[in-house]
Order: C-alpha cells, then structure tokens, then sequence
C-alpha cells in the first residue's frame, strides 16, 4: 500500500537489500535493513510510508531534550525490530502518538494502513479527553483500556513496553521532579511486571533499574558503587568459576553451548535486601552463573554433574522446566557453595538456547506473524490476561480495579494441584479462597471449606509448593466478608468485593424501600413504583431502586421524596419546631453515610459524628490497607489490614467498617502540617556517636522523631523503637532506607504489633 507522499531526498535501499528497490528516507536506513535480515517479505515501502506519515505529523513538536519528536517514535520501532517484531508492530510504534498528539485520525491511519494497524495504534493511545480530577484515576483509566485492546492482540502491550522503555531512558531530559517521580511509579507499578508476565526479562530489568534510580537514588549510586568495586576485584574469581564449571561438564560429557557469569540488577539487590533485612555485604549470591546446553536432557544431566561436584544450598533448587512459569520461562535454578574460593555461593542457572531466547525476549522470541502461524488471538494461552478481564468486569470503580491489578502482577508463585491433578499457579501467600476463585468464580463464591493434602484445613492456611487442594462447596453458599482480609489475588478480592458490594446495595434497596412506603402511608398519598418513576430523575437517580438505595443510604429524605411527588404538601405542613432546651447548642447533622467532613481527617467510608483514633498497635500511614474497628463507646480505631490485632475481631465481622485514605483531601493539606508517626525498630552499635548517626539519618531524609525508647541494651549493641513524623509509607521507607545506609545501624525494618 502506497500513500502518494512526495519523495524529496531520499536515499537508496538500505544496505543488504536489492539495488532494485525503491528509494525511502535515509533516517530509517538501519531500521529497514535490520527488518529485511528477519523478515524477507515486509513491505518495507508501507514502513516508509508510515515514517513520512509520522514525520509530518510530528514536524513542529520537539522532545523534552529539544531533539526532533519523530526521534521517538523512531527508536520506539527499533527496539521492537530489535525483538524481531511484524511490520505491522514496526508501523504502529512509528504512529503511535500520531492520533493522541497531532490532527491524525484513527479513521486516517486505517484507511491508509488498514485496520490491523489502526486496531493496534488505537489500542496504545492514551485517553486524553478524560474530564477526571485524580491522576490516579486517569492512570487507571488508561490501564483499563491497555486491558482490554491486550486481550485481544498481545502485540499492545509489547509496543505500550517499547514506548515506555524508550521513555524510561530518556527521562532524565525531564525537568520536573514531580512529573519524573510519577513516571518512574508508574513504570515500577505497572508496566515493569506487565514485562515481567510476558517473559520480556531484559525489558522488565531494564524498567527497574532506571525506576529505581530516580525512586531512590542514593540507594541506586550506593548499589551500584559497591558493584562497580566489586567488578574490579571479582573478574578473576568469575573467569576461575566459569572454568571449573566448564569442567565439570566435560566430565560428564556435556557438549556445552555456553557457560557465562552476570551480577545481579541494583533493583534485584536492593529488594533482596529489604526482604532478608540484610546489608549488602551480607549477600551470598550477588553473582549467577548461566550454563547453555543443547537439550532439555541434558539439562537435568548438568544439574546432576553440578550437584555431585558441589554442596548444595538447601532450599535453593527450581524446576521451572517441569512446571514452567505463566510466562513461558523454563530453566533449572539451583544454588551451590564452591570450596575455593572462599567457600564462595553462587546461583546456578540451567537451560536450553530455546529455553534462553524465550527467558529474555519472552513472548517477543515467536511472534513473527510473517514467519509462522501464529494470531494475535493467540493471547489465550496467557491466563492472567483472562484475569485481568474478569477483574475488570467485577471491579466497581477504576482505582479498585488498578489496586487489584497490582494484586495480580505482583509476587513470587507457588505451584498447586486440584484433586485430578491440573496446575494452578498462584502468587506466594494464596489461600484455599485464592484456589478457588482461580480454578472458577463460581467455586470461589460458595466454597466453605477445603481439605489440603487430604486433611481439613482453614480457609486462611497459605497454600504451599506441591499442595493438593479439595474445595468443598455449598448450594446457595456466598463469599464472607472475612475473606477480604486474607485473599491475595486480585481476582477474588474484586470478585468478593462485588458481592459485598451488591449485598450492600440490596441491604440499602429494602431499607430505602421501607422508609419510603411508610413515608407515604403517613402522609396518604399513593407510593406505588409509578409514581416514583415520575420522580426519580429529580434526585439524579436512573431507576426506581437507584432512588430506594439512595434513600436507604440516607442520600435522599424519604419526606423530601414524597413532597417532590406532591408538591401540594410542601404548603400544608407546618414547619417542625424544636424545644428551645433541645435546640440549644446543635448544628445540623449531615445525612445518615455521607463522608466524615468535619474532622479534617483525610479517610473516606465514615458516616457523620464519628470520632476516629490510629491504632498504636500498627501505626497505620497513607499509602497502607485500612480498616476501621468498631468498638463501644470509644472512638472508631483505624488499622492496617495487616495488623495481628485484627485476629481478635475474626468472630464478629460486623464490627469492620471498609475505609480508605482519601488521596484528594491528603494533597490538599499543608506540607509542613501533614505528619503520621511511623514506628520503627532499629538495632545499632552501642558505641558513642550511635543515637547522633541515627538522628542525623532521620533528617536528613525530612523525618522528625518524636518518641525514640530503648527496649534492650547489650554490651556490643542495643536496640530502640523510634517514633518518627512522615507523611506516607513512601516517605517511611525513605527513612528506612536513609537509616540502613548509616554507619553503626546494624538493622532495621518497621515495628509492627
């Protein structure tokens, strides 16, 4: 397909190609000549086309570090050509700002290119007319819509990826810190385990690194310092590793491909740090060794060659060959202690070239459409695709439907079976609910028990690698509202969220139903469903049961209802008056469950008149779960979801109440007035200067103590709670990460219960 666009200063074929062919634009020279080694039959002049296209539209518009904007989109195609990607991917990363950023429409880029093109190009646009407040929301907007046009071409996501990761390494053009700091959130939130669940493993490590250096910087240069030294002293110990390695191969008789040594990511580190609360020094397994063999048994021949040559670290041994990763990622894991030198610990990592090419470039190593049959249709086969559909359809709002989609991204798997011996891959920590709803939404919504390992077990045990897992269910059974609590998966908590949120609904329907009837009794007037028909659109409300909900809720009057309906009543009903003594000293109350205004407290869910306090047990701050307790003449107690506590209220759920931080009343809050006490636990060296380390290392990352108690003292070191004024949980791990960096702080993490 040809667009007529006029050709001035063209230049010819690019290296490689056929004298023959026609002359195109010298800047995509090196992109054209590296499809044409893939893909011998793209249609390299629709690849032209879609340039000139590109480059007109994008002809006044610079970048942020002032280059031409056509440089991106440029770069976008060559890291998916890097990845050997189809014409049509190469052409939709070329013009994919055209119809966000420029006077292109979607009608004129199908029309030219047709409508598998435009489906793709329409499918990474941003929304960008959304009249929403909350960037927040509109982040989970876009993410919705990047949802659905995956589910039906995975090649979305693989150019979303390409775009964001040429963003990623540009970012440091961007002036704003705030604007550079959300970006990089972002990335690590959503787009880095969206790589990391298509297998595209450099993709996702590269998404990391360059998060993590503008999310915590100092911790970055620090990591990566101490790995620049360590580069410098270890290249001899990783040239004699990787010898006694290929030894002992040989000796087993292992043709071997390939034997190399890698370090870990700064990111990889830096999380193995904070999950093990150790310090860098402190790491066994900095570096891993990769071994390439030609056949998966061989494979397993190497691990045994391995495993005799060298103690293994228990505990440390993976066969994600015999039940790969949802991604596709097969490789045997193991770790071994080496006697020389020095009782050195590596990670080992066994695969095939296949097995290789599938663990970095994931499901970009077989999605060449032009070189075999594969269909974009072919996104089935990723079952956490299915997932996050069924999240979307059963979440209410779009900020829920991101936090759940976290839910799912993230963590570590375990590996399960149902009683007739299918796989169920789950994150790590799932329970028997988890089980459920993964194997069906309807198993999830009535099951009432279940029997792991052949024995009955609660419904809260966290299911482990190998687990047998029986659901037992109920006709007519329903999800608890307890289950909210424990679920990890994404997937049952929005499932067991939309049934607790229609039973709510229903609760509210009858209430509102009843306050009604009996406001029109009182007033003998007809209530009947027509009437309110005819009312209903005063209130906003789109249907009769939207208005009994409304009133139930406390939303709408009942009376205010009846006299909307007659009018006539308004005139003939004298106005309530109150005792004098009863009126002295009262304000009007705001209906039955509007949100809390009057305290100033930045949460959302609390009805009118309700006193509040955070619990001293967890010290909850923004940016944690929360939930509200209930208790008796006290104060509403607000936890974190995490808190053991919370165990002691298990048998009288109605005492929760379902809170939340509310995002817009916190940014409207003044800086300085905006502080939540985080309480953590540090153990230090008990020489002097220790307390004068730790206090500097508190502000220097804009935290104030305001409570510091020795619980234990020993002659090498002591240990303190320390009360500290943050304004968020990211502000807390800043501090947690300024403290660990401090000379004599042996330990650190935050103290809860």
């Amino acid at each position: 397909m040809r667009t007529g666009f006029r050709r001035q200063g063209l230049s010819h074929a690019p290296e490689g190609l056929s004298t023959g062919a026609p002359q195109f634009h010298p800047e995509l020279a090196g992109l054209l000549a590296r499809i044409s080694a893939y893909d011998s039959k793209a249609d390299l002049a629709v690849v032209d086309d879609a340039y000139a296209l590109a480059a007109e539209a994008h002809a006044d518009q610079k970048r942020d570090n002032g280059e031409p904007y056509i440089t991106h989109p440029l770069a976008v195609a060559g890291i998916l050509a890097s990845y050997k990607l189809d014409s049509a991917s190469i052409i939709t990363a070329l013009l994919h700002d055209t119809v966000e950023d420029t006077t292109v429409t979607l009608a004129t880029v199908e029309k030219r290119f047709g409508k598998e093109v435009g489906a793709l190009v329409d499918g990474v646009t941003k929304l960008t007319r959304l009249e929403l407040q909350s960037d927040r929301t509109k982040q989970a907007e876009n993410f919705r819509k990047l949802v659905l046009a995956m589910s039906k071409d995975i090649r979305v996501l693989i150019v979303k990826l390409a775009d964001r990761l040429h963003n990623m390494r540009t970012l440091g053009a961007v002036s704003a810190a705030h604007r550079r700091l959300r970006i990089a959130r972002e990335t690590m939130d959503i787009y880095a385990p969206l790589a990391e669940r298509i297998g595209m493993e450099a993709v996702k490590t590269e998404l990391q690194n360059r998060a993590f250096a503008e999310i915590e910087p100092d911790a970055y240069h620090t990591i990566q310092t101490r790995l620049n030294f360590l580069r410098g002293q270890g290249e001899d110990v990783i040239e004699g590793v990787r010898r006694e390695l290929v030894r002992v191969c040989r000796e087993a008789g292992l043709k071997v491909v390939e034997i190399s040594g890698r370090e870990k990511s700064p990111y990889s580190i830096w999380q193995k740090m904070k999950r093990r609360n150790v310090t860098f020094e402190q790491l066994s397994d900095i570096m891993a060794f990769r071994i390439i063999v030609p056949t998966r048994a061989e494979c397993y021949v190497a691990l045994g060659a391995i495993h005799a040559a060298f103690p293994v670290i228990a505990g440390r041994f993976k066969d994600y060959i015999s039940t790969p990763k949802s991604n596709g990622y097969q490789s045997l894991h193991t770790g071994v202690t080496l006697r020389q030198p020095r009782n050195q610990k590596i990670e080992i990592q066994i695969r095939t070239p296949e097995m290789q090419a599938v663990a970095e470039a994931g499901v970009a190593a077989h999605w060449l459409y032009k070189q075999n049959d594969a269909s974009p249709s072919d996104v089935k086969q990723f079952g956490w695709v299915k997932d996050l559909l069924e999240i979307l359809e059963n979440s209410a709002a779009p900020d829920e439907f991101l936090e759940n989609t976290k839910l799912e991204l993230y963590q570590d798997q375990v590996f399960c079976f149902t009683p007739k011996g299918q796989l169920i891959q789950l994150p790590r920590g799932a329970t028997s609910v988890d089980f459920a709803y993964a194997v069906h939404s309807q198993i999830g919504d009535t099951c009432v028990g279940a029997r792991i390992n052949g024995r009955l077990m609660p419904l809260r045990y966290e299911l482990q690698n190998g687990d047998q897992v029986e659901i037992l269910t109920a006709r007519g059974g329903t999800p608890s509202p307890a289950w909210e609590r424990f679920v990890v998966t994404g997937k049952a908590r929005a499932r067991i969220r939309r049934f607790l949120a229609q039973q709510m609904r229903d609760q509210h329907r009858d209430a509102g139903k009843s306050v009604l009837m009996k406001a029109f009794r009182q007033d003998g007037v007809d209530g009947s469903e027509k009437v309110l028909e005819s009312v209903a659109k005063q209130f906003k409300q789109a249907s009769v049961d939207d208005l009994y909900v409304a009133v139930g809720t406390g939303v709408v009057g009942a009376k205010d209802v009846v006299q909307a309906a007659y009018p006539e009543l308004r005139e003939v009903r004298a106005p309530r008056m109150l005792p004098a003594f009863m009126g002295h000293g009262l304000t009007a109350r705001s209906p039955r469950n509007a949100p809390r205004s009057d305290s100033g407290l930045p949460i959302t869910g609390l009805v009118a008149g309700m006193d509040v306090h955070y619990a001293g047990c967890c010290h909850p701050l923004p940016g944690d779960k929360i939930v509200g307790i209930v208790t008796t003449g006290k104060p509403i107690a607000i936890h974190t979801k995490e808190c053991a506590q919370l165990e002691q209220f298990a048998a009288t759920p109605e005492r929760f109440i379902d809170v939340d931080w509310n995002e817009e009343s916190l940014a409207r809050m003044d800086p300085k007035a905006r502080s939540f006490i985080g309480r953590v636990s540090v153990i230090a060296s008990n020489n002097p200067g220790a307390l004068a380390a730790l206090t500097n290392a508190v502000a220097k990352q804009d935290g104030a103590i305001s409570n510091l108690k020795i619980v234990h003292r020993q002659q090498d070191f002591f240990e303190a709670l320390v009360d500290i004024g943050v304004r968020d949980v990211g502000h807390l791990n800043q501090v947690v990460a300024g403290l660990r960096a401090a000379s004599g702080i042996a330990q650190v993490e935050r103290a809860r219960n």
